[in-house]
């Protein structure tokens, strides 16, 4: 099992998140930063597309933004082996959102195929956004 950070998937394509196809991280401008030790960070670009007139991002786009990060850090100790499917997400949203968005995970605990993470939102100035916590399935990748 690693347990140390991952620097292999910095370089990474659009449409690729620590290694796993995924369209939307294209379409959302997701970029993972940090992945390892139970823990995940993923950027979201700011688009105009995703906020209103004010700036203000989507509700909808910090959800995926979070289930995203949080997805990620309960496969972070080996990202590259397993993908996850989402059980539930609880959302909470303390503040609008604007300009680029930074989520940070941690799984908390990581059973055989169940696996339960935290994380938060934040703005650039590091204003809090959203907070959440979701029970994630591990599914083993085949080569």
């Amino acid at each position: 099992m690693n347990t140390s950070t991952n620097t292999s998937f910095q370089d990474e394509a659009p449409g690729l998140l620590f290694g796993l196809p995924m369209p939307m991280a294209a379409a959302m401008a997701l970029r993972g930063e940090h992945i390892g030790g139970d823990t995940a960070r993923i950027r979201m670009g700011f688009q105009p597309g995703l906020a209103n007139s004010r700036g203000e991002v989507h509700g909808g786009a910090i959800a995926t933004l979070l289930d995203c990060a949080l997805a990620s850090s309960v496969r972070s100790h080996d990202p590259a082996a397993f993908g996850v499917a989402t059980i539930d997400l609880t959302l909470h949203f303390v503040a609008a959102g604007k300009g680029d968005l930074t989520a940070t995970a941690h799984c908390e605990r990581r059973g055989r195929s169940i696996s339960f993470a935290r994380g938060e939102v934040r703005t650039g100035d590091g204003t809090l956004v959203a907070l959440a916590t979701g029970s994630f399935k591990l599914i083993e990748r085949k080569p």
